[in-house]
């Protein structure tokens, strides 16, 4: 067993909220991380004064996009995707280690399954 927690459907659906709400923080700390003009800030300031604010404002998002992966790390959510929202959730079927598949555009429901080792190809109808 790769994981020490296992989802039931029922589990992995009701925390797909909560799975989405730290995909987006995620993203959203990215596209700070990504900011063209703090970045540039950054570059300029850091020499003289440590950074400032654009060294917070980065410092932050790096915060916040590591905080919202290891919130899903502790509860073994496992992120495949961030752009697309790919998440497994463990489960075990047929006594096997498996994963609940879920990506985020298939927002009322997880509705596949695969193999640990078969991927997003693998994908099979529940």
């Amino acid at each position: 067993m790769r994981h020490e927690r296992h989802y039931t459907l029922e589990q992995a659906t009701a925390a797909m909220e909560w799975v989405a709400e730290r995909l987006e923080r995620m993203r959203d700390a990215r596209e700070r991380l990504n900011d063209d003009e703090v970045r540039e800030a950054l570059a300029e300031a850091g020499p003289t004064n440590g950074g400032g604010e654009p060294g917070r404002a980065v410092s932050e998002a790096f915060l916040d996009l590591r905080g919202a992966a290891t919130e899903l790390g502790a509860v073994d959510v496992v992120l495949r995707d961030l752009d697309r929202g790919l998440v497994d959730f463990p489960a075990i079927r047929e006594d096997e280690e498996v994963y609940l598949c879920w990506v985020e555009s298939e927002e009322d429901a997880i509705t596949h399954w695969h193999d640990v080792d078969a991927g997003f190809a693998g994908r099979q109808p529940l």
